[in-house]
């Protein structure tokens, strides 16, 4: 089980299971990921147009503006959501819906992720989310990271009057990176865990998932203290202008609009960037060792996971009977 005698550098950033409090606190543990596409996805709004923004980046010689695509909030924290109840129906045989008012309340997930007041009428309760995802902004242009197919509905006859062109949503193209935070306030060890198993077997994410839309999380680091890190925009423009001047690139033009990047090297910069934020803007974060991260991995990823859940349970359920107490 993970405790602060084993892992004592999860102590700033979370709380105990035992010491769990209605009352907002001040304990934040940031999870870094990058996410990259594997597969062609669609996120949109309105069923077709990808969601796009209006982003200038400056460094000392130039300044760019360009268009990135967007990976709303909701197209992240919808899908691990759902990942995270599929888990618990797997590992704790915990039953419990994405129906708005008619989610359970009662199961880790539902008191980490929130949910709305109950449709009992004897359970007028709201509960708020304690995980905080925000937009993600893709490095590259619309121009370069986003393809317009279209397709024609012939049907299957051998000859037929002229059908109209169907258009089909933009397509985020494979490879498409996308740096992002996801930070935890006052969570439990326990539940730090359970947000680490949901990111790292997660693969599906914006819609039609069945076919499209394959994403890999890398987990590049965890940092825990008493405040939020930099925000995914601050962090997409800083690793913009480090591919522009040690990543081979000539210019910021140049690195918006380039044909793809490399996931590892966008890694190495996105974590350079963070820690130069964290210091730059005297954060009170601290990076947990990799050793650590790797055992919270190990264990969200296997087996252990159920047993943690079990012991959450307990602890949510305690969390949510002191709303009764007030």
């Amino acid at each position: 089980m993970i405790d602060y005698d084993t892992y004592p550098e999860l102590e700033r950033g979370t709380v105990h299971r035992d010491e769990m409090s209605i009352a907002p606190k001040n304990n934040f543990t940031n999870i870094l990921v990058l996410r990259e596409l594997e597969s062609h996805a669609v996120f949109t709004t309105d069923g077709e147009s990808a969601d796009l923004a209006s982003v200038a980046v400056r460094t000392e010689d130039e300044s760019v503006t360009y268009s990135p695509g967007l990976m709303f909030m909701r197209k992240q924290t919808g899908s691990d959501r759902r990942f995270g109840k599929a888990l618990q129906r797997d590992l704790v045989g915990t039953e419990c819906s994405m129906k708005v008012n008619e989610m359970c309340q009662e199961c880790v997930e539902c008191i980490l992720y929130g949910s709305a007041a109950s449709s009992d009428a004897d359970q007028e309760l709201s509960i708020t989310s304690r995980v905080m995802y925000d937009t993600a902004y893709t490095l590259r242009d619309a121009s370069a990271a986003i393809d317009e197919k279209f397709q024609n509905a012939p049907g299957d006859e051998y000859a037929k009057s002229a059908e109209a062109t169907i258009r089909e949503p933009d397509f985020f193209e494979p490879g498409t990176l996308f740096p992002t935070v996801v930070t935890l306030r006052d969570a439990t060890p326990e539940e730090l865990a359970f947000v680490l198993g949901i990111t790292a077997k997660n693969k599906r994410y914006g819609a039609t998932t069945s076919r499209l839309g394959r994403v890999n999380n890398h987990i590049l680091g965890i940092y825990t203290g008493s405040e939020e890190g930099p925000a995914n925009l601050e962090l997409t423009r800083a690793t913009l202008r480090r591919l522009s001047e040690t990543g081979g690139y000539d210019t910021l033009e140049d690195a918006v609009t380039a044909s793809a990047h490399d996931p590892d090297v966008v890694s190495g910069y996105l974590t350079e960037t963070f820690e130069e934020r964290i210091a730059a803007d005297n954060l009170d974060l601290a990076r947990v060792p990799d050793e650590t991260v790797n055992d919270l991995l190990e264990m969200a990823t296997g087996d252990q996971l159920a047993d943690i859940l079990e012991a959450q349970t307990t602890a949510s359920n305690q969390f949510k009977a002191q709303a009764g107490d007030d």
